[in-house]
């Protein structure tokens, strides 16, 4: 069920708030109408009631058509009963999460080189978030860049989907898929816009291309 869960994987939407020009719903009506198959609610400034009441309306959205992950708060993701939960390395170690959402929930890890990347697979993680694979500043805190050298070398030690994060643009997006990622996350090249659908499809687009050279 997971696995047919992250089919799909070409583009990777991350709500950011503090970015968005339209907001969040609309990002996400217009991500999913583009053919985006995975949301993540990631929300670093309300409070847990607001951002349960937020995360339903984004399920509703998302029902049937896209998994929707919450970010970090796995109390927000039981209450709305969310398909899963995307951990940072500083936050609860995924075979604990298991233990509070079960078997069926989706798990996903940012990983940053090799051994974490060891480390999420042995602690039951469903798949991989390399970062940053390019410069930054969307998150503050995001590291130094790792470059798509370490997606290729993270895809010969796993067989876990990859989803790339960090600096990734049109122009880079093709090279980080030949690397081995299956999917992509942009957020400033895509909520940073007046036309986050026609963004979306784009990407889309471009990765699907790659997947075929």
């Amino acid at each position: 069920m997971k696995l047919k869960k992250l089919n799909n994987l070409e583009f990777y939407l991350v709500t950011y708030s503090n970015i968005s020009r339209n907001g969040i719903i609309s990002d996400v009506k217009n991500a999913i109408d583009a053919g985006c198959k995975i949301v993540q609610y990631r929300e670093k400034n309300k409070t847990t009631k607001d951002m349960i009441s937020e995360a339903k309306r984004l399920k509703e959205l998302c029902y049937s058509k896209s998994v929707f992950l919450i970010n970090d708060h796995i109390d927000v993701a039981l209450a709305v009963d969310a398909d899963g939960v995307h951990l940072g390395q500083d936050d609860i170690a995924a075979y604990e999460a298991r233990k509070i959402l079960g078997p069926d929930k989706v798990i996903g890890l940012t990983v940053h080189n090799e051994d974490e990347a060891i480390k999420a697979e042995q602690s039951g993680a469903d798949y991989l978030g390399v970062a940053p694979i390019f410069s930054t500043d969307t998150k503050e805190d995001s590291g130094v860049p790792c470059g798509v050298e370490m997606i290729n070398k993270i895809r010969h030690i796993t067989n876990l989907p990859i989803v790339a994060v960090g600096g990734i643009n049109k122009t880079n997006v093709a090279n980080v898929i030949s690397n081995g990622a299956d999917g992509v996350v942009a957020v400033s090249a895509v909520l940073d816009s007046k036309d986050v659908y026609n963004n979306i499809k784009e990407f889309i687009d471009l990765v699907k291309e790659a997947k075929k050279l």
